[in-house]
């Protein structure tokens, strides 16, 4: 059997180095709204293909400039038949692959097919990502340890940040005549970045309100918090902290929160007040930002939407023949995006399905005024009558929508593309299928210098 290593690297070499980039073709006739001519492609994107060859034909005009990136592979349960379609060079790939799909429960090799699906498609994400860029990784259990050993060696052990847990489902499953069965309620989120997260300013991007500054002194505007104190026991207890504070005494069993250090640097700062038996510190505005913040939790509940609430979203926009089994609910992607992202940040999601990222990225711009912009890429065939018209309904409005903003519409246009002919040197060489000027010379721009 050959090893994780050889399966891993061994494929990315066959893709990531003799299958050549393509270009991207706008589609008037599908784009939102409809143009005459070829619409930009520097603002939000639908891509219908392959999405390894898409991630490449980005790569020249998006590689370090995506700030936040949410993907929702295949999960690999066995019962999904996913298809894996990848072209490989490599004989001793393609007499493994050979006669081996769909991939299903009863493919014994499905977590190395998997495995090796999911890891160029991590490296090029990589190189897309920003220099402040994130990466969400929806998964469950069937995946998630290979899943998170994968991305430690792509994107580094220093740059994990989390693994958020949502609470998927509300409802019990069918137990049929099993006595005994642990309910799965929730799947994980792996949240990577390109910089390690004690480098990052921090994950709460947007303010809540406004602080209040209602004293003032020399020192300019001040709030002020009260010195806290806590329990003096166990792996907390701190005998130098029970220190006196102008005649007060922390109460029996408990100590000040603030070192005796601290509170020394604070008063010679003129920062300490007493009030009768009570301690505060003087913060002035100059010493923050003047804006408290959203916390952003490891654990997302059921208000932040569940698989069947998504599906139900889906039925309200597109009606109940979708076919589609399991979507997410927009307002989870929305609240990834909402913490991780700026008003103008680009936002890619290269395992589209119905487009909830793009629904996300739409209401959360109509919501805070924002212009983010989003990147899908969807291999299958349902790219354009589902993914691209989910996000064409939520633009223009959907009229028996419950949400009022959905049901006026939330604004926006999108370019709708495929993929083009391969930029191939020998083909480029003879006058073959010559790209247009702008396309070769950001290829070759990109790949001789990576900007």
């Amino acid at each position: 059997m050959p090893t994780l290593e050889f399966k891993g690297k061994q494929i990315i070499y066959a893709h990531h180095l003799t299958v050549p980039v393509r270009a991207l073709d706008a589609h008037p006739a599908k784009s939102f709204p409809p143009q005459k001519s070829p619409p930009e492609l520097d603002g939000n994107l639908i891509i219908h293909g392959d999405n390894l060859h898409a991630l490449k034909a980005l790569l020249p005009r998006y590689a370090g400039r995506v700030h936040c990136i949410y993907i929702d592979p295949p999960y690999n349960t066995g019962n999904e038949k996913w298809i894996y379609n990848d072209n490989v060079n490599s004989p001793q790939m393609r007499d493994w692959l050979k006669g081996k799909n769909p991939v299903d429960g009863e493919d014994l090799e499905r977590h190395d097919k998997w495995l090796c699906m999911m890891w160029p498609r991590l490296h090029l994400l990589r190189e897309l990502l920003a220099e402040d860029g994130v990466i969400f990784v929806s998964i469950d259990d069937n995946e998630q340890h290979r899943l998170r050993l994968v991305m430690d060696e792509i994107f580094g052990e220093e740059n994990f940040y989390a693994q958020l847990t949502w609470e998927s489902k509300t409802k019990p499953s069918n137990m049929g005549r099993a006595r005994f069965k642990i309910q799965e309620n929730t799947e994980s989120i792996l949240v990577y970045g390109a910089i390690p997260m004690t480098n990052r300013k921090n994950f709460n991007l947007f303010q809540l309100k406004e602080k209040t500054y209602p004293h003032s002194d020399e020192g300019g505007v001040f709030r002020t918090e009260e010195f806290q104190q806590r329990r003096n026991r166990g792996s907390l207890k701190r005998d130098s902290m029970l220190y006196s504070i102008g005649g007060i005494s922390v109460k029996k069993g408990y100590r000040w929160q603030v070192s005796p250090g601290r509170y020394k640097k604070l008063k010679a700062e003129n920062r300490v007040i007493i009030k009768g038996t009570r301690v505060f510190e003087k913060i002035y505005k100059s010493d923050e930002d003047g804006f408290s913040y959203e916390p952003f939790w490891s654990f997302h509940d059921k208000n932040f939407g569940t698989s069947e609430s998504g599906k139900s979203d889906l039925n309200e926009i597109l009606g109940i023949e979708h076919e589609m089994e399991t979507v997410k609910p927009h307002e989870l992607i929305k609240k990834l995006i909402y913490h991780s992202t700026g008003k103008d940040s680009i936002i890619l999601d290269s395992f589209a399905g119905s487009a909830t990222t793009a629904h996300a990225v739409l209401a959360l711009n109509k919501s805070d005024g924002g212009n983010r912009k989003f990147i899908l890429v969807e291999c299958e065939n349902y790219a354009d009558k589902i993914t691209a018209e989910r996000v064409r309904r939520v633009i223009k409005g959907v009229p028996a929508a419950k949400d009022p903003a959905l049901k006026t519409g939330l604004g926006g246009r999108f370019a709708y593309c495929t993929l083009g002919e391969e930029i191939n040197a020998e083909k480029m060489l003879t006058g073959e299928n010559l790209p247009d000027y702008e396309t070769l010379a950001r290829h070759l721009v990109w790949l001789n210098t990576g900007d």
